[in-house]
């Protein structure tokens, strides 16, 4: 995910300043991420489960992210995709129901962890953490090919 979002960036950085801003908040959702999951180069040498307070920013990195793509960037992508006439409108049509399915399940990750106790039990943390990994993976490869289309156009 992170040398896609590096792609992400080089290819489109600078196009236009949401799609920059957007990016950038990706790349802070993933961070976190990598940090809750103990991916390198944040290696958990005691394996424990993330803190509370960890977990509880990197659901506030994951709202503000899915904010920003719901009331700015989509929006934007799918004005300039009208007028970029009924192929590009077509490929935004079909992508964006297939986003939504993703924020519900950022939504469900957040509301069952943003607000949990410090002594939570986290039983099935890791389980939930990966399922959440592999959808926004998904997203963010759908949210990509939009770009790509909004990317295309204007170059």
């Amino acid at each position: 995910m992170l040398n896609r979002l590096e792609q992400a960036q080089q290819q489109w950085g600078g196009s236009l300043n949401a799609i920059d801003n957007w990016l950038t908040e990706r790349q802070d959702v993933l961070v976190g991420y990598c940090q809750l999951a103990g991916l390198p180069p944040f290696d958990q040498a005691d394996r424990a489960l993330p803190k509370s307070a960890d977990i509880q920013s990197f659901c506030q990195l994951l709202m503000d992210y899915m904010s920003a793509g719901h009331f700015e960037v989509f929006d934007q992508v799918v004005a300039q995709c009208k007028k970029n006439g009924p192929l590009s409108l077509a490929l935004a049509q079909k992508l964006y129901p297939q986003i939504a399915k993703t924020t519900d399940v950022a939504l469900t990750f957040n509301d069952k962890y943003a607000e949990m106790s410090s002594d939570a039990i986290l039983d099935d943390f890791d389980q939930s953490l990966s399922a959440l990994g592999q959808f926004l993976e998904e997203r963010f490869e759908l949210e990509d090919q939009l770009i790509e289309a909004l990317y295309t156009k204007h170059k």
